[in-house]
């Protein structure tokens, strides 16, 4: 997507899209209850990632929409239980495909009781492995809408799985629209998701709804004691008060294309500036021996671990945000660092397009030249950076509110209900 097509967007997607262009059906009728949602994810807590990100705001924002929802997800070894509203099933580790991966075990037929006691009126996947089939199951059984979100891009994690990445693409297209044909409706966090969903041949109908963001909780220093807060931070790391800090958040792992960021800062060769990677993951060592490599290890930081309800804190602390992930569905790093007042300097995908507005939030670049030469900008001019701290702020508040979100996924709930209602109605029929 072309850098005026970001320009003339006015949200950061498209909210609620049918991209197979299915009109939506009337209200549905109110219930005797609250609706039921049970939202189903292979990923939760205490993982930290994109997906459980986008769950926990689901779940909020229905919950104060005044569903009933509830989850169903893997617990982190094989025994299943329940607790406030989460059922874990037992499970196991899938580390050597994937770090912190796990698969569900079969068992688990008191958890499988108690969700069809309780009658879920629309189930919503999150995942395309284990707990999809426990969605498939539910929904099958009681006959309501199955919406699934397709959160990953898994043609970039070929690498995990194949030897060949043409033969892992098709691989994906193939697992993809089998799994999707079994659901109702499906939600793509982006148009890049929906045109790629398109094009492997998905035709179940296709909505476009970006994850939202809290944005009491990602936001700009608004105090002495965060501001303080922030100047720590950066003193634990050994950052001059002079220094100005390129931030990354993120997954230490290869498919977010850290190896470039490393060498774009390389190339730039900015001694007053430090990148400080927040994350952790399995190819931390590969990173710091490139950082070494390059000749830039004392311009370099790792945080390890960091406990996500610190992850606002150390988006204060940034000066730019940076990344060259291709990887991403929608980019929610980009949309928090966005929202936490940081200009924007990332490699160019279309999944940012909606996001990364050129020359107002910041740049999207193509290469070493681009890189050093928005980065020279903004380091250079501080009023400039200012004033794109201001504008990255205010489009986040204008474009990915968290309430907007959860009612976007509620439509499509009804959508999915009011098209399954004729089908209801014929099965429940008794000849006279």
């Amino acid at each position: 997507m072309r850098s005026g097509d970001a320009n003339a967007r006015t949200r950061c997607e498209p909210r609620g899209v049918n991209v197979n262009r299915t009109p939506p059906g009337p209200p549905a009728t109110a219930s005797e209850h609250p609706l039921r949602v049970l939202l189903t994810t292979d990923w939760w807590e205490p993982v930290v990632n994109g997906v459980v990100a986008s769950v926990q705001t689901l779940r909020r924002e229905l919950l104060a929409l005044g569903c009933d929802v509830r989850v169903l997800t893997l617990s982190q070894g094989i025994r299943a239980r329940n607790e406030d509203g989460v059922y874990r099933i037992g499970s196991v580790s899938a580390s050597m495909v994937y770090d912190r991966a796990r698969i569900g075990m079969p068992s688990g037929r008191r958890v499988l009781r108690d969700i069809l006691q309780w009658r879920p009126d629309v189930v919503h996947s999150q995942a395309e492995f284990s707990t999809f089939m426990w969605a498939r199951r539910i929904a099958r059984t009681l006959s309501v809408p199955l919406v699934h979100t397709y959160h990953t891009i898994y043609e970039d994690y070929t690498h995990y799985y194949s030897p060949s990445r043409t033969m892992g693409r098709k691989v994906v297209e193939t697992f993809s629209r089998r799994v999707l044909s079994r659901t109702d409706a499906v939600i793509a966090p982006t148009t890049k998701v929906a045109r790629l969903l398109a094009g492997y041949g998905v035709h179940r109908p296709l909505h476009v709804i970006p994850t939202g963001l809290d944005l009491d909780r990602f936001r700009p220093a608004r105090n002495e004691q965060e501001h303080a807060d922030a100047l720590a931070l950066r003193a634990a790391l050994d950052i001059g008060p002079q220094q100005r800090v390129l931030l990354s958040v993120s997954r230490l792992a290869k498919e977010k294309n850290l190896d470039e960021v490393l060498e774009m800062v390389a190339v730039a060769d900015r001694a007053d500036a430090v990148l400080v990677l927040v994350g952790e993951g399995p190819y931390r060592a590969e990173l710091e021996a490139r950082a070494r490599a390059l000749g830039i290890a004392e311009r370099v930081r790792f945080t390890g671990v960091v406990d996500p309800a610190d992850i606002p804190r150390w988006y204060r602390m940034g000066d730019v945000f940076v990344g060259a992930s291709l990887s991403e569905t929608q980019g929610l790093t980009f949309i928090e660092a966005m929202a936490s007042g940081l200009p924007l300097l990332c490699r160019r995908d279309p999944s940012l397009a909606s996001v990364v507005v050129e020359d107002v939030t910041g740049w999207q670049f193509e290469g070493p030249g681009q890189f050093t030469s928005r980065l020279h900008s903004l380091l250079d001019d501080p009023r400039r950076r200012e004033q794109m701290a201001r504008a990255a702020l205010e489009r986040a508040r204008t474009t990915c509110d968290a309430q907007e979100f959860g009612r976007s996924v509620l439509d499509v709930y009804q959508q999915a209900r009011q098209r399954r209602a004729p089908l209801l109605a014929r099965r429940e029929a008794v000849p006279a």
